[in-house]
C-alpha cells in the first residue's frame, strides 16, 4: 500500500476496474498480509472530509514513481467522493483529467468493508500468525516488487 501525494510531473490514474486481490478494503482479502501501521493509514480516511489526510491512497500493486501508478480501486470505492486527497488531487491536476469522472462514479465490483476502520480490524486480527492465503498473497507482493 502506498499512501502517497507526489510532485511527479504525470499525472495519477483513476482505479483499476477492481481492486487487487490483496487490497485491505476487499472483504474476501486475508487478514495479516500488510504491517500493523499500514492497516491504521485506511482509518484516516474515515473522519470528516476538512480532517483528512491529504495524500492520495495509491495502489500498491503499482509503483508510485512509474507510468503506472493509480489510484486504489479500495480506497476510492470504500470513501467515495468524500475524500479530501482526491478532491485536491482533481482540483490541482494530480489527477489524470480523463480519469475525473471514473474515478468519482467508481463502483467496485468486488464487496469493500464499509470503512477504513472495518479494514483495518480484519487486517490486523491476524497479523501475528497470517494464515495460508495471506502468506500466499505476501510472497506474491515481494516477487512482484523485485520485478519492478
Amino acid at each position: 500500500m502506498t499512501p502517497a501525494r507526489t510532485g511527479r510531473d504525470r499525472p495519477i490514474k483513476g482505479p483499476a476496474p477492481r481492486p487487487c486481490a490483496s487490497c485491505p478494503y476487499r472483504q474476501d482479502a486475508p487478514s495479516g498480509v500488510w504491517e500493523a501501521s499500514e492497516y491504521e493509514t485506511l482509518t484516516g480516511y474515515d473522519a470528516p472530509t476538512y480532517a483528512q489526510p491529504e495524500r492520495l491512497f495509491l495502489c500498491h500493486q503499482n509503483d508510485a514513481d512509474s507510468d503506472a501508478a493509480r489510484l486504489c480501486g479500495g480506497w476510492v470505492g470504500c470513501h467515495g467522493t468524500e475524500l479530501l486527497a482526491l478532491r485536491l488531487a482533481t482540483a490541482d491536476g494530480t489527477l489524470a483529467a480523463e480519469d475525473v469522472d471514473s474515478t468519482l462514479t467508481y463502483s467496485s465490483p468486488i464487496a469493500l468493508f464499509g470503512s477504513g476502520r472495518e479494514a483495518a480490524d480484519h487486517g490486523v486480527a491476524d497479523i501475528d500468525q497470517p494464515g495460508a492465503s495471506a502468506q500466499a498473497a505476501i510472497s506474491k507482493i515481494v516477487r512482484r516488487r523485485r520485478l519492478t
